[in-house]
């Protein structure tokens, strides 16, 4: 059951990983859980300290994730418009242009977005979709380092 519950937690970091990129899947989440595993199967050997630094961090990593993209739109002066327009366009990269639809498909709907919100200020989109791609980026960024820090310190719990 050790060596199932193993599998499981790795499966789950690694899921936790692909998070970083998949919108749908909260990455952050997933990896801590995998992490939870990992010590409920015996093979985590994590201090109580340990896992409560790293719960707090999934829940900063989280909670930013969902809250960066909203500030750095409407830091640049964007509108919801520009928002949607970001998730819709990374959807959209992601099912018609993998991998690179990932990088450039938010950029193009908040850019779509802002200038369907505002029609004729072509500069102003151009700037809101700068922003809320350097959110994304950043957002995308900070789980991947945060999810690859749990794979290490699993990989390194059970050699």
């Amino acid at each position: 059951m050790d060596i199932a519950l193993v599998i499981f937690a790795f499966l789950l970091l690694f899921l936790g990983l692909s998070g970083s990129f998949v919108p749908i899947l909260p990455g952050p989440p997933l990896s801590f859980v995998g992490l939870l595993v990992l010590q409920w199967s015996g093979y985590g050997n994590f201090s109580s300290s340990f896992l409560w630094f790293w719960a707090v961090v999934t829940v900063i990593v989280t909670i930013t994730d969902y809250i960066l993209p909203a500030i750095m739109t409407q830091k640049f002066g964007g509108s919801r418009w520009a928002m949607t327009g970001s998730f819709l366009g990374l959807l959209a990269g992601i099912i018609f242009f993998p991998p690179f639809g990932l990088i450039i498909g938010p950029f193009l709907g908040a850019l779509a977005g802002e200038i369907i919100h505002n029609r004729a200020d072509g500069t102003k989109a151009f700037k809101v979709a700068l922003g809320t791609f350097l959110a994304f980026i950043f957002g995308t960024g900070t789980k991947l380092i945060f999810s690859s820090v749990l794979i290490f310190y699993a990989i390194k719990a059970i050699l």
